[in-house]
């Protein structure tokens, strides 16, 4: 066994052999299954450390249900991508070839970006490899697959025969780059400073009576159909009914109308309604019936809507309108003023809301997916994304599915070139081609992707004939929360009407859903290549191991929630897999390792247990217990402290320095905690847990063929009838060696010998006991015994008695050590009234688990004991 770790060739090692020998494909041989379909990455992207975070926790399920004997699906793709996709090509074509896709043509333009994807779009998988991900690669797909393709305009046509589809002209998030509607998803708020007009319209039945209106966007003020008023509010009542004149076209007037969207407390309280070019004011528009007025055009000029300002840019048209109300006497007053504006994510100019003729699709299958969640049939972690869940369900609004770009699949919809009121849908062309005109929009990215998990099992048509009925609905997906709306909540509808020969309970995509938060960076911001403040994690990689970096992010992620990302977590990681490289060469450095086979092969070989052997085994077996709850729970940090903290502190720190001055060991005891150890922390560092799996012969085959079972363990242990009172004592020697360190290391103590007092009237048999191994163990010169407190000297109370060290800052700062004292008081006298409450409560007798129960009455003996003694220090 090579005497250091060295992560970079034991990867190379295992992922060849991983692939070699086809680990990780779906076998579809009877077993239990258990499914997971990896949210596809898009095909321009590069990995990130949020792709670390949400892959590592699918591939620790993943791999933990392997162990657990499941015949395990992971399934892998990647996304067309649409937008960002045709955005990325078409900068490459100009910048090379000065080229725009227009010049090149729609079909060799979409050649050209396939030609692009064959040779980028496989690199987040290949970044994915390096990073240990065990899916079955061999099921990778494609939205642009043809198969997939060929689903993805089935369900289009589908939705339109039942009804849902249809094409209309309502406001959409428009980007005048791209020259593109854009999914809400696509448009990011930030932060913009611009300015407030105020200005005035004059009254048309009060001739020299204004009304004062506070705006951002005057440059739309030619496209007012109203003016808008709060119904309860005292200055406008009696304006209510009449007409103001349009500054710019003074034969023109507009109602000044009555509604509750206005904010009487924002701006003048009152409102110009724009119908065609703000959301609000289309809503209000519409319960107006007034009329919309455009303004700008799809590249956004102002059009001949506009006059006198056709053919200016939107930021010049805004500077001309507000000095043109100045030149009228108009402008009353202009303030800067910062608030958020919708951006194109890909063209990062403001997005325009326009009105335009689009396909739109009612959704479908709302009630049943609220029914879902009421019934727990889908369950979130965390918990609290249900109500989020709910509440878009509540407040759905018709979801425009099309799209101004030529990559992606094209809407299924031909027109008759001699009467365009007649359509052809259908995923087969009209048989006389020449007399059609097909729509040249394609569909919303999201629309191929809610139909992921019945895309990529081919629903109802595939060449596995049970491949579907195998393995949907799918266990568990881990997604961002920040797609909840766009991606998840769409795939449970889709699942929903499109699988409809189920009970409900069976139509849906996943049984539970898992939302990992945001990695961001030490001052709380998203990581973004902009910023510089996102690292490489290729780089991470070879800096601190694929292992390093899988366990080091997952100990800083608690359960759903967003992550200050700090690269020392990654190093505790790498010197974590060192710790365990170095204890399990230090076990080979006492002899090879037994035969073993099975988990009765090593419990056979176990004789002459010392109590420290007992109270190791004890410790595995609950650290165990509550690793399963933990994933159950897909609780990842607190199962890594779980199984940092047994290995670290009970076998390393403590056991294994204990057997080095023993006369004899049980090398049994360390083979079995270290294949236990191994396996259970598999999932979270496969590479180093694989190879000293190997290396050590711990069992046939490779590691995660051999199948976990904790009960067969927790059977076995308890015929051993290790002693509980041997277990207990040696418990509370670990804990009483952990809280010397601590006073050690608080004092600046930590690695140097000093020497400690212990008061206790009444010794503990626990110290007597181990009193050399404790001296030892702690390193301390001496241990010695006082029969009165000591003044100034820093101490701690445990369940042996008050411990003081001698420092050389020491001194005789009593009134120091009383207020120190007085405080540990009151917190004890708080952590025994919970403890006494709780043991009063007979729901909590009745309900909690036996150990639990025991556990606090040990605790409330243990800080009854704590809180006498310092009383008597106290004097």
């Amino acid at each position: 066994m090579e005497k250091t770790y060295l992560p970079t060739a034991i990867q190379k090692k295992w992922n060849r052999r991983w692939s070699e020998m086809h680990c990780f494909e779906a076998k579809n041989d009877g077993r239990t299954t258990f499914t997971i379909f990896m949210p596809p990455p898009n095909v321009t992207g590069i990995l990130h450390m949020g792709h670390v975070l949400n892959n590592t926790v699918q591939d620790v399920l993943c791999r933990w249900a392997r162990i657990c004997g499941k015949d395990v699906l992971w399934l892998p793709g990647t996304d067309h991508a649409g937008i960002a996709t045709q955005s990325k090509v078409e900068k490459v074509l100009k910048k090379e070839e000065g080229l725009t896709r227009h010049q090149l043509g729609r079909k060799a333009f979409l050649q050209r970006v396939e030609q692009w994807r064959e040779k980028h779009g496989h690199i987040i998988f290949d970044q994915l490899k390096q990073l240990g991900m065990s899916c079955d690669w061999s099921r990778a797909t494609y939205t642009r697959d043809a198969d997939y393709s060929r689903r993805v305009l089935e369900a289009f046509v589908k939705l339109y025969e039942r009804g849902y589809i249809y094409k209309g002209k309502r406001l959409v998030n428009w980007c005048p780059v791209s020259q593109t509607a854009l999914s809400d998803e696509e448009v990011i708020m930030k932060p913009t400073k611009g300015f407030l007009w105020t200005f005035r319209y004059e009254i048309v039945e009060k001739p020299n009576t204004f009304i004062p209106i506070a705006t951002t966007r005057p440059e739309t003020i030619p496209g007012d159909t109203a003016l808008a008023v709060h119904p309860n509010d005292p200055r406008y009542q009696v304006l209510i009914g009449l007409h103001a004149r349009c500054p710019f076209d003074e034969k023109r007037t507009i109602p000044i109308i009555a509604d509750e969207a206005v904010e009487k407390d924002f701006g003048t309280g009152a409102l110009k309604i724009t119908p065609a070019h703000d959301p609000v004011d289309f809503a209000v528009g519409q319960r107006h019936n007034l009329p919309f007025i455009e303004v700008l055009d799809a590249g956004g000029k102002v059009n001949a809507n506009g006059a006198p300002f056709e053919g200016l840019d939107r930021a010049e048209a805004r500077k001309a309108v507000v000095e043109a109300l100045r030149e009228k006497g108009l402008l009353v007053k202009e303030e800067p003023y910062e608030h958020n504006v919708g951006y194109s994510e890909r063209a990062d100019v403001p997005i325009e809301p326009r009105l335009s003729e689009q396909w739109f699709l009612s959704y479908p299958q709302t009630e049943a997916a609220k029914r879902l969640a009421e019934e727990k049939l889908i369950r979130f972690y965390p918990q609290h994304w249900e109500k989020v869940y709910r509440h878009w369900l509540d407040n759905l609004q018709d979801w425009c599915i099309s799209r101004q770009l030529w990559w992606g699949h094209r809407i299924p919809v031909w027109y008759r070139k001699d009467d365009p009121s007649k359509l052809h849908v259908s995923v087969e062309p009209p048989t006389d081609i020449e007399n059609w005109t097909q729509d040249p929009d394609v569909l919303d990215t999201w629309f191929s992707s809610w139909l992921w998990p019945l895309g990529t099992l081919h629903y109802k048509e595939n060449t596995d004939k049970n491949l579907f009925d195998r393995y949907f609905p799918s266990d568990v997906l881990v997604s961002g929360a920040d797609i909840l709306f766009f991606w998840i909540t769409r795939m449970i509808i889709a699942s929903l009407e499109f699988v409809d020969d189920r009970p409900i309970e069976q139509r849906i995509p996943f049984k539970n859903i898992y939302l990992t938060g945001i990695v961001r960076d030490a001052k709380g911001r998203k990581m973004s290549k902009s910023l510089g403040n996102s690292p490489d994690p290729l780089d991470l990689i070879q800096t601190y191991g694929a292992d390093g970096v899988r366990i080091g992010l997952l100990s800083i992620a608690p359960q759903g929630q967003d992550i200050r990302f700090d690269e020392h977590a990654l190093l505790s990681g790498r010197n974590f897999c060192t710790k365990l490289w170095n204890a399990c060469r230090f076990r080979l450095m006492q002899g090879r390792a037994g035969e073993y086979r099975t988990l009765d092969d090593y419990f056979d070989a176990m004789t002459d247990l010392t109590p420290f052997d007992g109270y190791l085994l004890h410790s595995l077996l609950q650290t165990a217990e509550t690793y399963e709850k933990h994933l159950k729970q897909y609780e990842f940090n607190a199962a890594v402290k779980d199984l940092q903290a047994c290995f670290r502190d009970v076998f390393c720190d403590f056991y294994l320095e204990v057997q080095k001055h023993q006369s004899k060991s049980c090398l049994a005891v360390q083979d079995l905690f270290l294949r236990q150890m191994l396996q259970m922390l598999h999932p979270f560092i496969p590479y180093i847990t694989e190879e000293l799996w190997e290396q050590m012969h711990l069992g046939t085959g490779m590691l995660h063929e051999n199948t976990w079972n904790l009960s067969a363990f927790k059977r076995r242990f308890e015929q051993l009838n290790v002693p509980e009172k041997e277990c207990s004592e040696v418990g509370r020697l670990v804990d009483l060696i952990g809280q010397l360190r601590t006073l050690k290391a608080e004092h600046g103590k930590g690695s140097k010998s000093v020497v400690m007092h212990i008061l206790s009237e009444k010794h503990c048999e626990d110290f007597e006991k181990y009193r050399e191994l404790l001296v030892r163990l702690v390193g301390l010169k001496a241990l010695e015994m006082t029969q009165k407190p000591l003044s100034g000297l820093p101490n701690i109370v445990t369940h042996c008695g008050t411990f003081f060290i001698e420092t050389s800052s020491a001194n005789n700062a009593a009134n120091t050590d009383k207020t120190q004292l007085r405080q540990q008081l009151e917190e004890l006298s708080k952590h025994i009234q919970t403890a006494e409450t709780k043991l009063s409560n007979e729901k909590f007798l009745s309900h909690a688990a036996p150990n639990v129960v025991e556990g606090v009455k040990r605790q409330l003996e243990e800080n009854r004991r704590k809180y006498e003694a310092l009383k008597k220090l106290m004097g």
